[in-house]
């Protein structure tokens, strides 16, 4: 359980003393304002109550509470917030607010949830429940140090409260402290050993130490108890439970290279019922997951290279590179006594010039070269595919994400043309053809498919993305000037979340060649110019990510004079090289 709730103090002999009808007040009631009644049971009985119009203020908030705990319960978090609001119009009150947070907690809108707890501290007394709760909201954003120092306070108010020594352990290993997150939701499990929660954090920890068969184990034990009694506080988002142990148990199985039993598991997670963030950031994982596992297993064995790109104006190229619609198989690092190290250190880099039906852009392919090029040489086992059509570049996508699922860091680089639908992002292949009438974005690669299948609590993910900001609405789609740009627009959509939303680990971080709704250039010479910046400092020994894009920064903007400032956004919990002090 990740959220806890306070009863409101109210006495329902109170509550039903006010003139009514006798009938309704003996069946209606109990119904409306016990917590065990079946959900729709309860709304039904909260709403009659509600329209006899006899009740107000203060009685009539505490009917709007047990109907919001009635959608709460059936995972209607638009509904639990409206009846929640409505019950705070009418008498404000501790427990309200915190049913209200917690809605907003499970649809992942953190800060609001935060200021809802805020409100039940302000309105006192103190309670470790509602510190809990706003831990977990700080949790959800990643503010971390603030989450431990709330669960801090709920354990002193509560020592015997398992999920708060577990939330602090899923704090402590998202910090990178596993063994501080081990001795903490090992006292979770020692406190409530029928709790499959605290089994599949710390199967998570057994996944981050290598430890397979731990991790499997303690999976299969939280499924096993899940299913033998389902979760019975209110608070507990339905099926949210097995729907993480089953898409942890499935990247456990993963891991070690079970697909058949990798694949039964996605397969249970994408049955169940997503209502909370959360749940819905599993299933995001788990279907791309299993449909790459399944793609696995219907690939011939001889398998066909990729199909080449149709003709197009020719890119500028150096005398050694592979023909157009070439991808080159992950390569060793230079140094063979690096090649352990870079198991779990992988990279996909793409560059897309050789367009057939749009703007062509010299560039990309020799931006593409010059960053797996610096990669390699500081450890990473790279992917590399330039001017790849649909097919190749979806193929070569997917044999990447499995590559990923064994990973510690995965770094994303394309170049090319990058549009937005929707506020969605999507990479654009070489035959890319807009036709009257038909779906733009069935041609194109989602990104969201990139990001969901890289979503992991023990993965760093760094996406690169020089590619143009804007949004072709139109199916005439052909950019007049020498941008990354297919037609003037809206940008890529900055995310509002960085992976599904279940990164609550290692973190992600997404850096854009430009800021929102500003063209990235293609660059008069070689290179563009963010790609040329990068590749002069990614490969820098000891130099901190953020440091090193910010120094990309500074360049790009120096040398555009301004006419293009690179933008990032991130989740990175700590400090990551890419290149080893």
């Amino acid at each position: 359980m990740r959220r806890l709730l306070l009863i409101p103090a109210f006495l329902a002999a109170l509550l039903w003393s006010a003139p009514c009808l006798a009938q309704a007040r003996s069946q209606l009631g109990p119904l409306c304002t016990t917590d065990t009644t079946p959900a729709d049971q309860m709304i039904d009985a909260c709403t009659k109550i509600i329209a006899l119009k006899v009740f107000s203020g203060e009685k009539l908030a505490t009917i709007y509470f047990w109907r919001a705990v009635g959608w709460n319960k059936k995972g209607n978090y638009a509904q639990v917030i409206a009846d929640a609001t409505e019950a705070l119009r009418l008498k404000p009150s501790t427990a309200v607010y915190n049913l209200r947070g917690s809605a907003y907690y499970d649809k992942g809108e953190y800060d609001i949830a935060v200021a809802d707890f805020n409100d039940a501290l302000r309105m006192g007394p103190p309670s470790g429940i509602i510190f809990h709760n706003r831990g977990n909201a700080y949790r959800g954003k990643g503010d971390y140090a603030k989450a431990i120092a709330d669960y801090d306070a709920a354990i002193k108010a509560g020592p015997k409260s398992a999920f708060s020594y577990q939330n602090r352990g899923s704090s402590k290993q998202a910090l990178g402290d596993l063994d501080g997150a081990l001795a903490d939701i090992n006292e979770a499990v020692r406190l409530d050993p029928s709790l499959p929660q605290p089994l599949i954090s710390r199967a998570v920890i057994w996944r981050a130490k290598g430890d397979i068969a731990r991790a499997i184990a303690d999976t299969s034990e939280a499924i096993r108890l899940a299913k033998a009694k389902a979760p019975v506080n209110i608070m507990t988002p339905p099926g949210s439970v097995l729907i993480s142990a089953y898409t942890q148990r499935g990247l456990s199985y993963e891991a070690k290279g079970d697909a058949a039993h990798a694949k039964e598991d996605y397969a249970s997670v994408l049955e169940g019922v997503a209502s909370d963030a959360g749940s819905k950031a599993n299933q995001a994982t788990a279907k791309v997951r299993l449909a790459l596992l399944k793609e696995a297993d219907a690939a011939p064995r001889n398998d066909a290279a990729p199909r080449k790109a149709p003709a197009a104006p020719a890119a500028e190229s150096s005398p050694t590179a592979p023909p157009a619609g070439s991808v080159t198989a992950p390569a060793p690092p230079a140094a063979p006594s690096q090649a352990a190290a870079t198991s779990r250190r992988v990279a996909l880099v793409i560059g897309n010039g050789a367009y057939g039906h749009v703007k062509a852009l010299p560039n990309p392919p020799n931006d593409a070269r010059a960053i797996a090029r610096s990669l390699r040489e500081i450890g990473f086992t790279v992917s590399e595919g330039l001017d790849l059509d649909r097919d190749a570049m979806q193929k070569t996508i997917h044999d990447f994400l499995r590559e990923a699922a064994r990973s510690q860091i995965a770094v994303v680089y394309y170049a090319g043309h990058g549009v937005q639908v929707d506020g969605r992002n999507y990479l654009v292949p070489v035959d890319i053809e807009f036709k009257a009438g038909g779906r733009m974005t069935d041609a194109m690669v989602d990104m969201d498919t990139i990001m969901a299948g890289l979503d992991d609590q023990i993965r760093t993910n760094i996406l690169i993305l020089d590619a143009c900001r804007n949004n072709p609405m139109a199916p005439q789609v052909a950019s007049a000037g020498p941008s990354r740009g297919i037609e003037a627009g809206s940008g890529l959509a900055a995310p509002a979340s960085l992976g599904s939303g279940s990164t609550l680990g290692a973190g992600t971080l997404i850096a854009f060649a430009t800021a929102p709704g500003q063209v990235a250039l293609d660059g008069e010479g070689a290179n563009s110019p963010f790609s040329a910046a990068l590749s002069r400092h990614v490969g820098t020994p000891g130099l901190e990510v953020q440091q090193m894009l910010t120094r990309v920064r500074a360049e790009v903007v120096a040398a555009t004079k301004g006419k293009q400032v690179p933008w990032s956004n991130s989740s990175l919990l700590g400090e990551v090289y890419l290149a080893e002090k």
